[in-house]
């Protein structure tokens, strides 16, 4: 995966409106990379910048937001057992996309914030949506069961989805920017918009060390329970940590459907069930992805850029409907 990932990081870094080539491409990585080493690098002035400052930064967004939904379609998936399951399913997207929205309609610029208050407010409210959620399931049952937080987020997702229909209904020349937005895409990102969510990428790394309590969850609660695992706690870490994954990527590139379906499903039937391997492989598998998606958008239309969501879903969609068919099949022999 470590190959595959460096492979395509290049690639992507290379192509473009400006080809530029590999052996100068790689030169200029490294010594963005490794600015303290002792480098000999010498490449086009124009090369490096345009590599530095804008394809490089774009490229490492589209696999942080790739690994991210990855990750986080794993582990909803596995928590929810449900393989339908995917970031968007609990309705902290919708959230976090009905703030970003509103961003865009009402024109805000937070002081303090510029032109980032549309990522943080995105991610706040996608924190706030995920709030709601858990206080809406607390109230009906006293407790969280699976069930009952896929109908929540059901019923969440469409009441926000009503929400922003509302606002493109009423929007005049904000419209083409929040479509865009909607339609997800990495362009015009900066470093700024990759430290905003290196952060979240970190709830990533703590969800890593739950493998073993996934693995115990397929079997259902009341088996993990009895292997030692403090499901209340440990379920509100899943919930909380993929949350942040979906809100941090969907704050800083819009909705992009299908990375977060379609790669757990293929790392399983590559790599199987276990979430040992399942959860670093889905990162990784995403990021490879959404990197080749990206590089696709930019470059089958060019000029013309196509919005990286719409290449996921088309690409996304079939290999799903393959992949569920194939799964059926075999259920049936």
């Amino acid at each position: 995966m470590v190959g595959a990932f460096t492979g395509v990081l290049l690639l992507a870094v290379s192509m473009g409106s400006v080809a530029v080539p590999l052996s100068i491409s790689t030169k200029a990585v490294l010594a963005q990379v490794f600015p303290f080493l002792p480098f000999s690098l010498e490449t086009t002035a124009g090369a490096e910048a345009i590599i530095q400052e804008v394809r490089l930064p774009r490229v490492l967004l589209a696999a942080a937001v790739g690994g991210a939904l990855g990750l986080a379609g794993a582990v909803f998936q596995g928590l929810l057992r449900n393989p339908l399951a995917d970031p968007y399913t609990l309705g902290v997207s919708s959230g976090s996309s009905l703030g970003a929205v509103a961003v865009l309609y009402f024109g805000w610029q937070l002081p303090l914030l510029g032109s980032f208050t549309l990522p943080v407010v995105s991610i706040i409210c996608g924190f706030l949506t995920l709030a709601v959620l858990l206080l809406f399931v607390y109230s009906v049952e006293r407790t969280v069961r699976t069930e009952t937080m896929i109908l929540a987020g059901i019923i969440i997702t469409s009441f926000l989805s009503a929400f922003m229909s509302l606002l493109i209904a009423f929007s005049g020349e904000e419209l083409r920017q929040i479509i865009q937005w909607l339609l997800g895409s990495v362009s015009r990102r900066g470093w700024d918009y990759l430290r905003l969510i290196v952060p979240c990428l970190l709830a990533g790394a703590l969800l890593l060390s739950q493998a073993r309590a996934l693995n115990a969850f397929a079997f259902g609660e009341d088996s993990a329970s009895s292997v030692g695992v403090n499901v209340p706690r440990t379920r509100m870490l899943l919930l909380a940590g993929a949350s942040v994954l979906t809100g941090g990527a969907v704050a800083v590139s819009g909705t992009i459907g299908f990375v977060g379906l379609v790669i757990p499903h293929m790392i399983r039937l590559l790599w199987g069930p276990d979430h040992k391997h399942l959860l670093p492989l889905s990162f990784g598998g995403g990021a490879v992805f959404l990197m080749l998606a990206d590089l696709i958008a930019r470059t089958v239309a060019a000029p013309v850029e196509v919005p990286v969501g719409v290449i996921t879903a088309l690409a996304g969609a079939p290999v799903f409907a393959l992949l569920l068919f194939h799964q059926r099949r075999r259920r049936w022999q």
